[in-house]
């Protein structure tokens, strides 16, 4: 069943605004949502006891001691690290929010939180391997789930990836800018998968991804896909 187009497309701030904040703080989210995006992405750990926190490596320390994060309790984390549930708490949840789980593990706990205190469906959980996301989707069936991969990966193709995805019901794929076209962006809404695109950095990576008819665009600078949105959907503003 064909899925028609997010429009506008979501503008997911890549670490919240990461060009004028701290990464995957509480200020970089809050000055995001300040500055029109419509969606934060970070990435979603959990701690000895049991908390989900926001960090990107998953690792604490100087450099040859680090420790992953799963090995920490809550208290024992920088000031800084934000749980899921500061982020709801700091920016409520009138957002969709794309949460990178590296450590398949953590899926539970995640959805779990995110129940909690968030917008399932309004949830993007990722992940590279789609025997991973194939699983989770057994798990929940109320978060959304994304396939994050490269073309170059695809031993199905595009088109078989887009029938694959939908046929195990993931709901989107996440390309990099580099690899979308707007062929592949109409196989995928063909077989009823969203289409996403990250490291949209530049102007001209924006505005090259946008025309291809993406649902939504990955960037560490969220004045650019904010300029980028008024240009390509300018009865949005």
């Amino acid at each position: 069943m064909r899925t028609p187009p997010i429009t506008p497309p979501v503008l997911f701030a890549h670490r919240g605004a990461m060009a004028r904040e701290r990464e995957n703080t509480l200020p970089a989210f809050e000055l995001a949502l300040r500055l029109g995006a419509t969606g934060l992405e970070s990435d979603a750990w959990v701690t000895a006891d049991g908390v989900v926190v926001l960090d990107h490596d998953g690792v604490v320390g100087p450099r040859f001691r680090r420790r992953p994060l799963s090995s920490l309790r809550r208290s024992e984390l920088p000031a800084h690290m934000p749980s899921l549930a500061d982020l709801y708490a700091a920016c409520g949840t009138d957002f969709e929010l794309s949460l990178d789980v590296k450590d398949p593990a953590a899926f539970e706990p995640v959805v779990a939180a995110v129940r909690a205190g968030g917008v399932p469906e309004r949830t993007w959980l990722c992940h590279p391997s789609l025997d991973v996301v194939t699983r989770w989707r057994a798990l929940a069936s109320d978060v959304r789930l994304v396939d994050s991969t490269r073309v170059s990966r695809l031993q199905d193709g595009v088109r078989g990836r887009a029938r694959t995805l939908a046929a195990r019901g993931i709901d989107a794929v996440n390309l990099h800018w580099l690899d979308w076209t707007p062929i592949y962006v109409d196989l995928f809404h063909e077989a009823g998968v969203h289409a996403f695109g990250w490291d949209a950095q530049s102007s001209a990576a924006i505005d090259r991804l946008l025309a291809t008819g993406v649902d939504a665009v990955y960037g560490n600078h969220v004045d650019r896909l904010v300029a980028g949105i008024a240009r390509h959907y300018p009865a949005s503003e």
